[in-house]
């Protein structure tokens, strides 16, 4: 399918009315044999944050997202979306509600256009009908500044061009809290600060964010709490610059010895 230009709709998040955390993290653990990647763990982000996840690698970052999309069940604990219990949810249904995801290595339709990529996440993630699904994959890919690539072959697209269309597929099921797994790994300085600008963007719209990154200045650009995970368990959190300051995290996370 060939994107034509026309006037696209703009789609809001769904959903703003609610005072409870938008998402919840409620001691949640889990376990592969004796090994315990997330443990005891709570954490919640407000309507309208945007959280920064920092930790060493193997910390149980991304399995605190696939907690959150519902590739994984917790042992113990439970996962709340808006006030609502969606502990026993598929990661479909989660999707439906409100949760949008990319991943650290960007895995688009590589044979079909960036158009056709957002416009799948929209008529199924979405649950969208054809002409609204199109005006959505449209305002999505304006969004990520994407749009003058949108018959461009994904497969053919820059490494950034890929991590914005990564966003972009997220962004298409309309979500209310998006999730970025390391999406500025890889990048230049300059691709990530240009990254950094579209992310402030998305962020101004509405949505709200849960970061996980490794590129450090990009992160701190953005958010407005940190959490860092040692050991599947919460190590610090709060504001970015006392969190960076902590001695906890310089010694575990920077290799800085107080």
């Amino acid at each position: 399918m060939t994107y034509a230009a026309g006037t696209a709709r703009v789609d809001s998040p769904r959903d703003t009315t609610s005072p409870a955390p938008l998402v919840r993290l409620d001691r949640v653990s889990k376990s592969y044999g004796a090994l315990r990647v997330t443990d005891d763990l709570s954490i919640t982000l407000a309507r309208g944050e945007a959280l920064g996840v920092l930790g060493p690698n193997g910390a149980g970052k991304s399995t605190m997202f696939n907690l959150i999309t519902g590739d994984v069940r917790p042992d113990a604990g439970r996962v709340w979306l808006a006030g609502e219990d969606i502990t026993g949810l598929a990661p479909s249904e989660r999707c439906r509600r409100g949760i949008g995801r990319s991943y650290q290595v960007p895995h688009p339709f590589s044979g079909m256009t960036v158009f056709e990529n957002v416009l799948v996440g929209a008529t199924f993630g979405g649950d969208m009908a054809e002409d609204e699904a199109s005006a959505h994959a449209v305002d999505v890919l304006r969004r990520t500044s994407l749009l003058s690539k949108a018959n461009v072959l994904a497969g053919a697209l820059t490494l950034l061009d890929r991590k914005r269309l990564e966003m972009a597929k997220a962004l298409s099921s309309r979500p209310k809290v998006l999730l970025l797994d390391e999406i500025a790994g890889g990048l230049t300085d300059h691709e990530a600060a240009a990254l950094v600008d579209t992310i402030r963007s998305i962020r101004a719209e509405g949505v709200s964010l849960i970061w996980i990154e490794h590129v450090v200045h990009a992160l701190l650009a953005v958010v407005d709490r940190l959490v860092v995970i040692h050991f599947g368990a919460l190590l610090k959190e709060g504001a970015p610059d006392a969190v960076m300051a902590s001695r906890e995290v310089q010694e575990v996370y920077m290799g800085i010895e107080q």
